[in-house]
């Protein structure tokens, strides 16, 4: 029978540093062809609302599956079917926010850690949402932070945002009144916003500093202009397939110049040892993270796994 794992089973059993270590596991295995993950698709719903889904198959883990979820005025509803890749027996349906959140986050973490300069303790970010906290949470396991801007719109929520992540991840969280004064001087940046417009621009960032862009997987949207693009000299992405799909910052920087996506290298690639993160001090280098099903099936994994062994979740009578 398929185990039922609720939200609460998840955070009981996912920690940021075991998502982050699940999750570069799934970037060798994309590399080394032991695992295949096919792009969003969306389909609109009646009114306002998104299905969205998304699937892969983890051969080195022996699992297969897809994470889909629907988008509406009334919120949002996660969830991650598993299979057995031998039998095709489903094995756990998992509750999976939480799970998108912090996989997200783990995603910024490996990529600032093949990618930002080892000296990095200064960190920007733009956005003080939920997905930010993952993210903050990630990077400060990546890099020995030692000060950290955050700007968002609400003045309130950002104030708190400074004070739960200051003692969340023992580094100084200071909340800042623009998102230019989050950007400059900083070492790493982190965009996550829902902007349709650019909250960065390129004429901010200072010679060195790592991007991780984790807000947009829209066309139309974008949270980095046109000039922080250009002046990347490394970009990566978690999949240039899906990128080309749905990044609008590299969508609307690069318009129909070809070269310049055959020149954005994947993530996996780079935590592979296949190709560079940066190879200068100065350079300016970007991660464009869309989200991919890869990661998702990875860490529901180790989730089920882990479930099993500690007797969590609940069997559902399914298929009998």
């Amino acid at each position: 029978m398929p185990l039922l794992l609720t939200e609460a089973d998840v955070q009981a059993i996912l920690t940021m540093k075991l998502a982050i270590e699940l999750v570069e596991e799934s970037f060798r295995r994309l590399a080394d062809g032991t695992a295949v993950s096919h792009p969003r698709r969306r389909l609109r719903l009646t009114g306002k609302g998104l299905l969205h889904y998304m699937a892969a198959s983890d051969s080195a883990g022996g699992y297969l599956g897809l994470k889909i979820y629907t988008v509406s005025p009334s919120g949002a509803r996660f969830l991650v079917p598993l299979f057995s890749g031998e039998s095709g027996e489903l094995l756990a349906l998992i509750e999976a926010n939480y799970l998108g959140q912090m996989r997200t986050g783990a995603a910024s973490g490996v990529a600032t850690r093949v990618m930002a300069r080892a000296d990095a303790r200064t960190l920007g970010i733009v956005g003080t949402g939920l997905q930010a906290r993952t993210q903050l949470e990630a990077v400060a396991l990546a890099r020995n932070l030692n000060q950290v801007r955050a700007f968002g719109r609400n003045p309130e929520r950002r104030e708190k945002f400074a004070k739960d992540m200051t003692v969340r991840i023992g580094v100084p969280v200071t909340a800042v009144g623009s998102a230019e004064e989050a950007v400059r001087g900083a070492d790493i940046l982190v965009t996550s916003t829902t902007s349709t417009k650019p909250v960065v621009e390129g004429r901010w960032l200072s010679p060195g500093v790592h991007v991780n862009a984790i807000g947009v997987n829209f066309a139309e949207k974008c949270e980095l202009d046109g000039e922080a693009v250009r002046r990347a000299d490394v970009i990566a992405a978690d999949s240039v397939e899906q990128s080309k799909m749905e990044a609008g910052d590299l969508i609307q920087a690069f318009g129909e110049d070809a070269q310049r996506w055959a020149a954005v290298r994947e993530l996996s690639d780079i935590v592979s040892g296949k190709a560079a993160g940066r190879s200068g001090r100065d350079q300016i280098t970007l991660f464009k993270s869309n989200g991919i099903a890869i990661e998702d099936i990875v860490v529901a994994g180790r989730i089920y796994e882990l479930a099993r062994e500690r007797g969590m979740g609940r069997d559902v009578p399914m298929f009998q």
